[in-house]
């Protein structure tokens, strides 16, 4: 070893540099921290879009396997997948959430926010267990 002393780092003074630092993970806990508690305080507004995608998502997956593990077929189906899908969103972000629709485009933009995507979820997820369950 030459004996030259390590230059010391300066502390991350700014909480997005503590973020990446860490991998975001405190971020992450935030954003469903937030999430989970009514009327919390939306600064941004892409924050709370993405709450909706995923929750979108995580109802496309439950409800698909239900649907595969009940022999549910066809168009009702798809259609109880719809109603409840929009349904439990809009009382999340109406009644909930408490927030002001219009701030995000009203509120058909904020129930079609990740709705085909979770579709798509829904429709693979029911079919992979339907297949699994009920194959003969």
């Amino acid at each position: 070893m030459s004996g030259a002393r390590r230059k010391e780092e300066p502390p991350l003074s700014h909480p997005q540099q503590h973020l990446v630092a860490n991998g975001g993970g405190a971020l992450r806990g935030s954003v469903w921290g937030k999430a989970l508690r009514s009327d919390s305080a939306w600064e941004d507004k892409d924050e709370f879009l993405d709450v909706i995608y995923w929750f979108r998502q995580i109802i496309a997956v439950i409800l698909g396997v239900i649907w595969g593990v009940v022999p549910l077929k066809g168009f009702v189906g798809i259609a109880i997948f719809c109603l409840i899908n929009a349904g439990v969103l809009y009382l999340y972000f109406s009644s909930f959430q408490q927030i002001d629709e219009e701030e995000y485009g009203g509120t058909w933009e904020l129930t079609k926010e990740g709705f085909m995507t979770s579709f798509a979820l829904f429709l693979v997820v029911w079919i992979i267990f339907y297949t699994a369950i009920h194959y003969d």
